[in-house]
């Protein structure tokens, strides 16, 4: 029996794909659950509309990333931390500290997730952090961690 996936199905095949299957395995979990249709000519063409508007909505999304990239490709940022006597830096900074300066500095929201920080940052000096802002849209900044005025 042949059915058209309306979702990933580990082992199967992802969403759109034309597979042959065993009747009961159709009609008993595929079907009931969701995971898919008969292969017939209106779920066909229903599937492939969906499919077409992921890929709009999807290019949409890159076309704002890559807006937001160019507007943040290159900055430079002072983020300034109070240190100690020996000029140990007390606490880190998290994504969500370099999240805060672009918003000061751009006025930008970007979702702190996209920051790519192995760990936070707990000395001094400056780093070279990517920001990906899609999967195929990344920029880079540069931050500058600075002993904090008295």
């Amino acid at each position: 029996m042949k059915v058209i996936l309306v979702k990933d199905v580990e082992g199967w095949g992802t969403l759109g794909d034309i597979i042959d299957v065993k009747p009961g395995f159709a009609r008993n979990y595929l079907i009931p659950k969701g995971f898919a249709y008969p292969a017939t000519e209106g779920y066909v063409k229903h599937v492939q509309d969906i499919l077409n508007q992921k890929a709009r909505k999807l290019e949409k999304q890159k076309q704002e990333a890559e807006k937001i990239a160019q507007q943040i490709d290159g900055l430079e940022l002072d983020i300034p931390r109070p240190v100690g006597p020996t000029g140990k830096m007390y606490g880190s900074v998290s994504s969500a500290d370099i999240v805060e300066a672009i918003k000061e500095k751009t006025g930008l929201e970007i979702d702190k997730k996209k920051i790519m920080l192995r760990n936070p940052i707990r000395d001094l000096g400056a780093y070279n952090i990517t920001i990906r802002l899609h999967p195929e849209v990344s920029a880079k900044i540069k931050i500058n961690i600075i002993p904090e005025e008295q």
